[in-house]
């Protein structure tokens, strides 16, 4: 059966599930393979709670279905489930005739992804990722979302490994693209920074191979500028007031915790600044939302509404938010971290005019043979920040030296606070990777 066979049964069945335990009648069955499970063994069962079709890739599974049910058609065998999974999304992306914008980058790929989403809907109705369900799993689960009602999509693209990007945009098909930065993560996946930079650079090259695509770039990020492929359409933006090639031109106002900034369209001669004060908190938010800025002045936004969706979005999920306790004010940005996102949140924190300031770090997983290194680094970065109290989270930091407190886990500092050691009246920032679980504390703090 090839894909555009079973994209006529999905026509018929327009409803899918991985899990056998929800099925919706009518509905197809993808026998998708996990670290712990294997849902071929489950695909008879997902037949039997009501789904019309269940795809499988394991022949034994097949064979024996079929032999107890020979005049069946309801078990469909393909090589692989995954790879048909991620054919049959293409197959749908391409019934549409929209801009699909790939998102991808080492940090700020998902608060990116939300401020174009917010910025475009002021004027589309736009479909996006949602969630982190940015793999190879979620990116087939959110191309299979669109409908004819979508103006444009977003697609997020993360990696772990070399080739990942490249493998989702043959997927999502972009007409456009943006990476946000290239940085030191998941190093023991793509091997070294070089791997990062040249993975994140697979959605330029997808892009590159369409024509009349579009490449949205930060012209201050040499890392990206020297990948841009030649012969591709680009948008630029920039923090430099006297780079006319940019088309928008960005600088901080204040950051004192939040954002204020003023954004210029660099194509209108003499055009007008525009100042919009964000909940965000992070100087390094700016280039999040230049380019949020720049898609949608591509895209037709107006200015006034441009301003008004960054002025109105809100981040959630433990990305740079505010939250104020009975006993202090976290700054939470627990959702992952890496060695320069680290360094960028302690430079902002550095800087802003407040006291007592306190940090909570979790360690940076996934970083190979470099990661003790890369925590001594960041100590002696800790160090430099004037900061009133520390504490280290994770046992990357155990052998370091330094004058901090120190926590095998997240459950170590719980512990901690329970017993009356509560830090009160700091703020406080809050960063480490997702798996140490840093993101439970402002509930205690």
């Amino acid at each position: 059966m090839d894909i555009k066979q079973l994209y006529d049964l999905y026509r018929q069945h327009p409803v899918y599930t991985t899990d056998s335990r929800d099925c919706p009648e009518g509905s197809m069955f993808f026998a998708l393979k996990g670290e712990t499970f294997d849902g071929n063994s489950f695909a008879a069962a997902a037949l039997d709670n009501g789904c019309a079709l269940a795809i499988v890739d394991d022949k034994s599974i097949h064979d024996q279905y079929m032999a107890a049910h020979p005049d069946s058609t309801r078990m469909v065998l393909v090589d692989d489930v995954l790879q048909t999974f991620k054919d049959l999304a293409r197959e749908h992306r391409r019934q549409f005739d929209i801009p699909v914008m790939g998102i991808t980058g080492t940090n700020g790929k998902t608060t990116t992804k939300e401020l174009v989403r917010a910025v475009l809907a002021e004027q589309y109705n736009v479909m996006a990722t949602e969630g982190n369900f940015n793999n190879d799993v979620g990116v087939p689960k959110t191309l299979l979302r669109l409908d004819p009602s979508h103006d444009i999509a977003i697609i997020e693209m993360g990696a772990s490994h070399p080739g990942d990007i490249a493998t989702l945009a043959c997927a999502a098909e972009p007409t456009c693209g943006l990476i946000t930065n290239v940085g030191k993560a998941h190093l023991l996946g793509f091997g070294s920074f070089e791997g990062v930079i040249r993975t994140k650079g697979e959605l330029y090259d997808a892009l590159a191979t369409r024509p009349g695509s579009v490449i949205f770039v930060n012209d201050d990020n040499e890392h990206l500028t020297s990948i841009v492929p030649g012969g591709v359409s680009t948008e630029r933006y920039t923090r430099d007031e006297d780079n006319a090639a940019a088309r928008v031109c960005g600088q901080i106002v204040d950051c004192s915790p939040f954002l204020r900034l003023r954004w210029r369209d660099n194509s209108l001669a003499d055009g007008p600044w525009h100042e919009v004060t964000t909940s965000l908190i992070g100087d390094y938010n700016l280039d999040n939302v230049l380019a949020a800025v720049t898609v949608g002045l591509h895209f037709g936004v107006a200015p006034e509404q441009i301003s008004h969706a960054v002025e109105n979005y809100t981040p959630t999920n433990n990305r740079s938010q505010l939250v104020v306790t009975p006993h202090n004010r976290l700054i939470v940005d627990a959702y992952n971290a890496n060695p320069t996102s680290m360094r960028a949140a302690l430079d902002n924190f550095k800087t802003m005019n407040v006291a007592p300031k306190m940090a909570i770090l979790g360690e940076m997983r996934e970083l190979g043979p470099g990661s003790r290194d890369e925590h001594v680094r960041l100590v002696e970065t800790v160090a430099q920040c004037g900061l009133d109290m520390v504490w280290l989270v994770g046992k990357e930091f155990a052998d370091i030296d330094c004058p901090y407190r120190k926590f095998d886990d997240v459950e170590q500092v719980r512990a901690a606070i329970a017993a009356g050691d509560r830090p009160e009246g700091y703020h406080i920032l809050i960063k480490g990777s997702n798996g140490t679980r840093l993101f439970v504390l402002p509930n205690e703090l």
